[in-house]
């Protein structure tokens, strides 16, 4: 089965064919539908070049104005495009014939080089960086089983983290940013309670490099307290690099974590392969889960996924009691997000997620009476 990449005039073509009600499309086809346009949505979004903003910003509006339904907000945000483009006016050429110049140069072949940034340089020299955690819960027994490692950096701007690690991306500094973020999240997770699981994001090119291991080796955390949660897109040719870098960690107790994230097939195939202990579902798919039949069954297939291989499957984002009670009645083991708890990096309120809190506990038996008032 071919997992190339559909542009987004193929997925546009689906889409019109699937929302026309001339055929029925069937849920097999829905649910890969599904997964293709918020690949695509999530690449436009995930840009960081200036001149994509305002485009971005289209697509954000256009987001708003479909909330829950991102196939209407995709189709919408094509066509605004399309008539954007039509309508363009090209200069008519000049009728005059050109005075003979100059024979035009050799184009000479420039190598380009990492351009350096100098508050991330000021970043990486002087540390200033720090970790937040966010509580990761059972949902089943309402306590606080992990956290899960963010990135806050001290500056004056208040840019968010994206734009720090897409800044370094550019500048040639990304692994460097990703070390310094990862030394930070170690120490500071000494000071969590011991029974809580610590998640650590990194990405596949971070996980092949040599100091990943020089790290854990000084590390005050059990491996057996870690979860290694892989970031960013996985290329095929890194499979045996990856697999190396990952097998001594395994071994010594580091657990697994895989986003499900990409084309759909080329994601069920990665994570098949690499057989994690922990899915997390696309941050995408909680947003709106409560009125949206359509990702539902998609996450009724990820949870029969996971079961399948043994993993466990998380949700993120989750930001109100109805995303709450949906998640819970679909089958969902852990969960994160602003309604169950946010990020801090205050040491005495980590102290306190040995044990569920009051909030967490009512958050939690709400959804659970909601989940069982609609079976």
């Amino acid at each position: 089965m071919s997992t190339q990449k559909p542009s987004s005039l193929a997925v546009a073509e689906a889409l019109g064919r699937a929302t026309s009600g001339t055929v029925k499309p069937s849920t097999n086809e829905l649910l890969g539908l599904r997964s293709q346009v918020l690949e695509i949505i999530e690449e436009v979004l995930a840009d960081s070049s200036e001149t994509s903003e305002e485009v971005r910003e289209q697509l954000r509006k256009h987001l708003e104005a479909h909330p829950g339904r991102p196939e209407s907000a995709l189709l919408e945000h094509l066509a605004s495009l399309k008539e954007q483009e039509s309508g363009m006016v090209v200069p008519e050429p000049d009728s005059e014939e050109p005075e003979p110049g100059p024979e035009p140069e050799e184009p000479r072949t420039e190598i380009s080089e990492p351009h350096g940034s100098p508050r991330l340089e000021a970043v990486l020299r002087d540390r200033m960086l720090v970790t937040a955690f966010q509580p990761v819960f059972d949902l089943r027994t309402q306590a606080v089983v992990g956290a899960e490692a963010l990135t806050r950096f001290v500056s004056d701007g208040g840019d968010p983290a994206d734009y720090w690690f897409a800044e370094a991306e550019d500048s040639g500094l990304r692994t460097d940013l990703e070390f310094a973020a990862l030394e930070s999240a170690l120490s500071a997770a000494a000071e969590l309670p011991q029974e809580l699981f610590v998640a650590l994001k990194l990405s596949h090119v971070a996980c092949i490099d040599p100091r990943l291991h020089v790290l854990f080796d000084n590390s005050p955390v059990a491996p057996s307290r870690v979860v290694l949660e892989l970031t960013g897109r996985f290329l095929q040719d890194q499979s045996a690099s990856l697999d190396a870098a990952l097998q001594p960690l395994r071994a010594a107790g580091v657990r697994l974590s895989v986003e499900n994230t990409g084309s759909y097939f080329a994601a069920v195939s990665h994570i098949s392969r690499l057989k994690p202990e922990m899915i997390k579902l696309d941050r995408n798919l909680a947003s709106g889960l409560d009125r949206d039949l359509l990702r539902q069954e998609l996450v009724e297939a990820e949870v029969a996924f996971a079961a399948e291989i043994g993993a466990v499957l998380s949700a993120q984002r989750i930001e109100t009691e109805d995303e709450l009670a949906t998640v819970t009645g679909l089958g969902i083991a852990l969960g994160q997000g602003f309604h169950l708890g946010r990020p801090s990096v205050q040491p005495r309120e980590w102290a306190a997620w040995g044990a569920p809190t009051e909030h967490s506990t009512r958050l939690l038996a709400q959804a659970r009476s909601r989940r069982t008032a609609r079976a």
